[in-house]
């Protein structure tokens, strides 16, 4: 995931509990993304699309980072 985060012009802004904040200047977008070892569907497919990515999108850069 911090590979994929840093290709699609993400950066960590902060990191709290369980939790970390990734944030993008142009255009602005921050997400937050909890630090556990699953995620639920819906909670993916929730950062996929704050993130501004398709899930075809997410799917290939996941590819490049295994």
């Amino acid at each position: 995931m911090k590979a994929t985060s840093y290709k699609t012009g993400f950066y960590l802004k902060r990191r709290e509990g369980s939790h970390i904040t990734l944030r993008k200047e142009n255009p602005f977008v921050q997400i937050v993304v909890p630090d556990h070892k699953e995620l639920d569907r819906g909670t993916l497919r929730a950062i996929i699309r704050q993130s501004g990515l398709s899930v075809d999108e997410f799917v290939k850069l996941i590819a490049i980072d295994s």
